[in-house]
């Protein structure tokens, strides 16, 4: 299935991310005049996400608006693309992510000393955005999308949050009509309704500030969430506290090896995050089966969250 209908005017159009399901959603929101979409995922994947607003009734051309929660490759590679075929479209995103989308460059050399050839074929081709179609969005901000008629603001109105911690950038959307927040990775990684877990990659990760970004988000009250990877989930607090307890379990795992109080690890980083690795990977084996297991770790990346983490608890000490 490529679209769910989740209510409210939305739906979730699934990328099929290196083929397999569940990995990235895209939000898609109905306005009366064309559609916004949340987190529009890597350019590789643009057929697909064309395909699937045609399965709605929609194409490229009718996107009205991009709302960014952070300008990660698997988020925001496809938003000039975008752009180009649908020039009416604004991006929103917050002011630390805008210079990126207007000049990629940094971010594409930076995710290349880590991807190296598979790039291309993961994330696509990561266009700029032009200046003028940045719309930069922050803390208590509000976007109004569907224009003005007769003086009056109408259409879809969703309240913004900065809510730091998986990324520097991150925001989230919130939707008081539909009671819904759209939180990216501030509400971690959850598959087909398996555990919620963390996703740690370098260079932003703060652990304290990203709890304190889940109480900014519960602190609207909402009914459900609607997180990147993957999907609408309506147990919100169940959800948080999960993913609060294993962002506090990762954090404590990394941090006892880097200051020396795990013992038995080995002194190589590069071995260590593969250790880390075997440990989340045995802990999800006991929750979920071989195939959705496979599904949680093409998400996450295991071995990038040990690098986060380690990151994270050496800029404390120092």
């Amino acid at each position: 299935m490529t679209v769910t209908r989740i209510g409210g005017g939305a739906s979730i159009v699934d990328l099929h991310h290196q083929g397999l399901p569940g990995i990235i959603g895209v939000g898609v929101l109905e306005l009366d005049d064309g559609v916004a979409l949340v987190d529009p995922g890597p350019e590789a994947r643009l057929e697909a996400l064309g395909a699937g607003l045609a399965e709605m009734g929609h194409s490229l051309e009718s996107v009205r608006a991009v709302l960014l929660t952070h300008i990660h490759l698997d988020h925001a590679t496809a938003a000039g693309a975008i752009v180009r075929e649908a020039p009416r479209a604004k991006v929103y995103v917050h002011a630390v992510g805008a210079p990126h989308m207007v000049d990629p460059s940094r971010l594409l050399a930076s995710a290349g000393r880590i991807y190296g050839e598979r790039m291309a074929e993961l994330w696509g081709e990561f266009l700029p955005v032009p200046r003028e179609s940045l719309r930069v969005v922050d803390e208590g901000d509000t976007v109004v999308l569907g224009g003005r008629r007769g003086g009056h603001q109408r259409g879809r109105r969703f309240e913004v949050a900065y809510v730091p911690g998986h990324a520097r950038h991150h925001v989230a959307y919130y939707e008081a009509a539909t009671a819904t927040a759209w939180v990216g990775d501030v509400g971690g990684i959850r598959i087909e309704g398996g555990p919620a877990v963390p996703v740690t990659p370098p260079p932003d990760i703060d652990v304290e500030r990203w709890k304190s970004s889940m109480e900014r988000v519960m602190a609207w009250g909402p009914e459900r969430i609607v997180a990147t990877h993957f999907g609408a989930y309506g147990d919100v607090a169940a959800h948080f506290a999960e993913l609060r307890a294993g962002l506090d379990a990762w954090a404590a795992w990394v941090g006892e090896g880097v200051g020396g109080g795990r013992v038995g690890l080995p002194a190589d980083d590069a071995e260590r995050a593969s250790a880390f690795a075997e440990w989340i990977t045995a802990g999800l084996r006991e929750r979920v089966n071989e195939d959705h297991l496979d599904l949680y770790a093409t998400a996450s990346g295991f071995r990038d969250s040990w690098w986060g983490l380690a990151r994270y608890w050496r800029k404390r000490a120092d």
